[in-house]
């Protein structure tokens, strides 16, 4: 057909639908012409964007509708070592496509420098109506609004549940077979359910947002489970839909909401599926790499994958904070951890704290309320930016990983550490009026071993992965207690449960924010694979079979205990000073219940940890809280504590399930060894 083909506006970027056709915008600044071609089975038909404004080629074409799919094609110089790999035989990903018509898989005609035209194995965008504005499809009035019932919760107040939409599902046995592993079978009520009754507060997910299954995961035979190939930072992963990922992902947000749980989605703006030099051609390469990418020569690599993202130019900081605002506004989305955020927050001099990414993050009205997360490094110079990070964001706090798994291994250095992991580890986070919820204490996540892999393997055990063992982290502060792997030894068996278990208590009784890798709770293991990014397989799904119900009580207990008191979720550091009640907010002890001195802490053999929490003094809110709670953690033998004499204490967590007084007085307690417990008082 003939279509007429206007100036239009070279804004918004990508298709914007109107009453009689749609705008198109695109920027390739080195670009000599851009097609928007529209594809109806083999039939492509092409229309020349022929307007230009500074580096955008935008048209208004009338004839486009909703439903219709596209690529784009780019001609112009062919310059790799200047990062121009114009080739108008690449059919080219919308870098603004809101839907995709199948998921991204590597095929050589994609190959930078193939002579093949790619149209017959790309994907093809999906022009997609505004939801709520001037256009609507068909059914979206069947849709809830996600953002319409966001829970709202205080980011002292989250407990967040780290998982994969697909692994957590894909076998469990309430999820019918025809949902596991998509955007309903997450919101199914045996999920949510069990959500709901674990006490969590917010799902963190991993990557959405539409990746590539990578060339040497494909000739492996694997596929990429974890996502962290991003393509399409605009479209959701349509591998996860039943017919229609973006209402089955806005039904999943707005049934979450519902149940009081907040989404957060872990987003990768660092880089990009498409590799280094010679990388496929399957979106931002073709129409100009050389500036979305950083370049000099040849690709920037502080990532791993090849390239890094240059967010220090404006249109491609434009990118992704239109992402961003995008996944709010129309999913719901709560807030964003970003992977590799180092990488995304470097300017031309490295990392800056007061960079142009911050600052317009920071004031973007549509992003205020979004909860931000860090993973604080990358791998290029200077990368490790831990503490580092300005407010409001909060970050991953490996710190605390670490040495919690090696203070319960029984690492001698390490169980001094657990002080300071106690109290949301101020030697690093408290500076610039930051609060305690800056750091995100986890003792696992997705990249690395399960919890009960952290007490069951000494290496790791990656052979799936086809890496020859290399891949995966080579240290993991892990123990096996005397078996690599399954045993039937039932004392190995209950050492490992007791370790498991102390280790979760100090998880929820610590400041700052608590995060639970999917699965933790009812012993889920990977058979020792700490690395299961192309796992898309019993290893990587979570293992409903035969789940652990005396360590999931565990959870409940432990999420609820934090919930109801406020002691353990301050939004002020304790640092021992006197609250206008007399009493220090944090009073450290030894076992005999004297304080504990330098000597103390300095001891070798210190197997015990003591601390008295109270509300952080001279802060509004502490000062109001009454009460204590005593946090007894015993990473050594069974021993005998003296608890300060303001009681009465009341046992709240034990969880070893030994803990009992000892003698007539009521402070005195014996307490199991590898073991933590949590007493209450009312204070005085």
């Amino acid at each position: 057909m003939t279509r007429r083909v206007t100036p239009g506006r070279s804004w918004p970027l990508g298709i914007t639908l109107s009453e009689d056709g749609a705008n198109v915008a695109v920027w390739a600044p080195e670009a000599e012409s851009v097609w928007l071609c529209l594809v109806d089975g083999e039939q492509e038909e092409r229309v020349l964007l022929p307007y230009a404004d500074g580096g955008i080629r935008h048209a208004h074409i009338s004839g486009l509708s909703a439903g219709m799919r596209y690529g784009l094609r780019a001609d112009g110089p062919w310059a790799p070592e200047q990062g121009l790999c114009f080739d108008e035989r690449k059919l080219l990903i919308d870098p603004y496509a809101r839907a995709l018509d199948g998921p991204v898989r590597w095929h050589p005609e994609m190959a930078s420098g193939s002579e093949e035209d790619s149209a017959a194995v790309m994907p093809k965008g999906i022009i997609v109506a505004d939801v709520g504005g001037r256009e609507a499809q068909a059914g979206d009035a069947e849709v809830p609004d996600p953002a319409a019932n966001r829970p709202r919760h205080d980011v002292g107040d989250l407990i967040i549940y780290e998982a994969h939409l697909k692994g957590l599902t894909a076998a469990h046995p309430e999820v019918p077979d025809e949902l596991r592993g998509t955007y309903a079978g997450f919101a199914h009520p045996a999920i949510v359910d069990h959500l709901v009754e674990l006490g969590v507060t917010a799902v963190e997910l991993l990557p959405l947002q539409a990746f590539l299954d990578d060339e040497h995961v494909v000739g492996r035979g694997l596929t990429n489970y974890w996502g962290y190939q991003p393509i399409a930072w605009h479209a959701p992963e349509p591998r996860y839909a039943l017919h229609d990922a973006d209402a089955e992902l806005r039904t999943l947000v707005h049934t979450l909401h519902e149940a009081g749980i907040a989404v957060f989605l872990d987003v990768v703006y660092n880089h990009t599926g498409e590799g280094g030099d010679g990388g496929p051609v399957l979106s931002l390469r073709g129409l100009d790499a050389g500036y979305y990418r950083r370049h000099e020569g040849s690709h920037i690599d502080d990532t791993g994958t090849g390239n890094t993202m240059a967010t220090e130019h404006p249109m491609m900081l434009q990118l992704i904070l239109d992402s961003m605002r995008h996944w709010v506004t129309r999913y719901g989305i709560d807030g964003f951890r970003f992977d590799l955020a180092t990488a995304v927050a470097r300017g031309p001099a490295g990392f800056d704290a007061a960079g142009a990414f911050f600052q317009t993050v920071r004031q973007d009205p549509v992003l205020a309320g979004a909860t931000l997360i860090a993973e604080p490094w990358d791998l290029g110079p200077d990368g490790y930016q831990r503490g580092a990070y300005p407010h409001p964001w909060s970050e991953w706090n490996d710190g605390f990983r670490d040495d919690v798994r090696r203070a319960w291994r029984g690492d001698q250095d390490a169980v001094r550490a657990l002080g300071a992991r106690l109290l949301g580890s101020a030697e690093t986070f408290d500076h610039s009026r930051r609060a305690p919820t800056a750091s995100i204490n986890f003792l696992t996540a997705h990249d690395g071993f399960t919890l009960a892999d952290v007490v069951s393997y000494a290496e790791r055990h990656n052979e799936a992965n086809g890496e020859d063992g290399r891949d995966g982290h080579s240290e993991n502060h892990s123990d096996n207690l005397g078996v690599e792997g399954p045993t039937d030894d039932p004392e190995i068996r209950a050492a490992r449960s007791r370790r498991v278990r102390a280790m979760l208590a100090t998880l929820f009784v610590s400041q700052g924010v608590p995060m639970l890798l999917a699965g933790d709770e009812i012993g889920n293991s990977q058979g020792g694979n700490n690395n299961a990014y192309a796992q898309d397989n019993e290893i990587g799904w979570v293992d409903w079979t035969d789940p652990d119900h005396e360590l999931l009580d565990l959870v409940r207990g432990l999420t609820a205990l934090r919930r109801r008191l406020p002691v353990l979720r301050q939004r002020a550091f304790l640092h021992g000073a006197a609250r206008s009640d007399g009493a220090p907010d944090v009073l450290w002890l030894s076992a005999d219940g004297e304080p504990a001195t330098e000597e103390h802490w300095q001891d070798p053999e210190l197997r015990t940890v003591i601390a008295v929490l109270r509300g952080a003094a001279g802060d509004p809110v502490g000062e109001t809280l009454t009460g204590a709670v005593a946090v007894v953690l015993t990473v050594g033998e069974e021993t005998t504590v003296r608890l300060p004499g303001d009681g009465p204490w009341q046992l709240e967590v034990d969880t070893a399930g030994e803990a009992r007084p000892e003698g007539e007085d009521a402070g005195v307690w014996r307490i199991g060894g590898q073991s933590a417990a949590v007493f209450t008082s009312p204070g005085p």
